[in-house]
């Protein structure tokens, strides 16, 4: 007897076992795309319905629009951000209004001539069900899009639902310095830190606390929360599938490093597009250092930094006529092997860029840097300055933000 007992013990804890690694293979957050339609489609019978998304937007493989239409929503307007409806656009490239060819809907372009929803456009919907993923960077575009569709929202008495996703870095890692008004643009859209731990829905409802947008009264807008997420989850943490929010951010890695390394898209220096690593890969054809002049480095920012050799080339849809096309540039390949809770990548993209400042015979330094990092960081470079302090910046920006966390 006490031999079958112990056997069929063992059996229970071999069954309950795999049933805990079952259960840790399944994502530990539901995005708000999941709970508005877990929770919220029968609150858009009857409401013409506009969506404002990316190839991101997908649940079980499918992509929501796909999904919305099977459900019996009304869909009646997409609009396009940067890159796309579809996806299929590079950084940069204009995108016009259209025909979606999949579901023959109208495609309206947030990334031409106008990047904010025109009257006109809004003529086609009642409610906007914007799904655009935030990398967690001020000069991601999409955050951009966001306030001017709210403004746009509020003026043409429409409703925006912010289905909200988890920030990729995280929410509690606030880094860099609070973007100064002149420098104001589509890629600085807001007055906070370079990397500001919010998530779209916090943003949102920051934007029209602070007064930060163009507003006659307040625009109608709802957050459809995220579920599972909490601050100090970074994307891998998630257990949710990583699907390229743009093409050149092809896995967490890459956009992890983006957030530090895109201020080499200020300088004369590729920052990898045209390569299948866009912002782990940094270099030029002039660029020339010995290897171990990065120990300290990789030490200090737990960070592999390995010398490479590449040649940028024109990839449609990814990157159209890049740096240094067709020439062989020699740079360095970043790489986290032992993840990235020990990494601050901001500081490790400007320690990069003074480094391959310092080891570059033709070194430029571009006016957009400073669209990019929101202080005059061209000039302090050029003279060789301290760079300021931001911590300071970052403590204030963090107490007012509290008012208006959802997670």
């Amino acid at each position: 007897m006490r031999t079958a007992y112990i056997y069929m013990v063992s059996i229970l804890i071999i069954l309950l076992g795999c049933n805990t690694r079952h259960v840790e293979q399944q994502p530990k957050v539901k995005l708000g795309i999941e709970v508005l339609l877990e929770s919220h489609l029968p609150e858009l019978e009857g409401k013409r319905v506009g969506l404002l998304m990316n190839p991101t937007s997908r649940v079980n493989g499918v992509h929501m629009v796909d999904t919305l239409l099977n459900s019996g929503v009304n869909v009646t307007a997409l609009f396009a951000a940067e890159h796309g409806f579809r996806g299929q656009a590079g950084a940069g490239e204009i995108i016009e209004d259209g025909i979606d060819h999949e579901t023959g809907l109208p495609v309206f372009s947030l990334y031409g001539s106008s990047k904010k929803p025109t009257a006109k456009m809004l003529e086609y919907v009642d409610v906007i069900l914007f799904d655009l993923p935030d990398m967690g960077v001020r000069f991601y575009t999409y955050n951009a899009t966001m306030g001017l569709v709210m403004e746009a929202v509020g003026e043409n008495d429409k409703e925006l639902w912010i289905l909200d996703r988890p920030n990729p870095l995280g929410g509690e890692y606030v880094a860099g310095w609070i973007l100064q008004e002149e420098y104001k643009s589509f890629v600085g859209f807001y007055p906070v830190p370079i990397i500001y731990g919010m998530t779209m829905g916090e943003l949102a409802q920051m934007a029209v606390g602070e007064d930060w947008l163009e507003l006659e009264q307040t625009p109608n807008y709802r957050i459809i929360k995220a579920a599972g997420w909490q601050r100090d989850m970074l994307w891998p943490e998630t257990g949710l599938e990583w699907i390229p929010p743009s093409p050149n951010l092809p896995t967490f890695e890459h956009a992890f490093a983006y957030s530090g390394t895109v201020i080499f898209e200020g300088t004369n220096l590729s920052e990898g597009r045209g390569t299948e690593n866009p912002f782990l890969m940094i270099g030029s054809p002039d660029l020339n250092f010995s290897a171990s002049e990065l120990d300290s480095i990789q030490e200090k920012y737990a960070v592999r930094i390995d010398s490479v050799a590449f040649e940028p080339r024109s990839i449609p849809g990814k990157a159209l006529s890049p740096k240094w096309e067709g020439e062989l540039c020699y740079g360095f390949r970043l790489s986290f092997p032992e993840g990235y809770s020990e990494t601050d990548p901001l500081k490790l993209g400007i320690v990069l860029l003074e480094f391959a400042g310092n080891h570059t015979n033709n070194f430029e330094i571009k006016p957009f840097v400073n669209n990019l990092f929101g202080i005059d960081l061209k000039t302090a470079i050029e003279n060789n300055e301290k760079l300021p302090p931001w911590e300071e910046e970052v403590a204030f920006f963090k107490e007012k933000r509290a008012d208006y966390l959802l997670y």
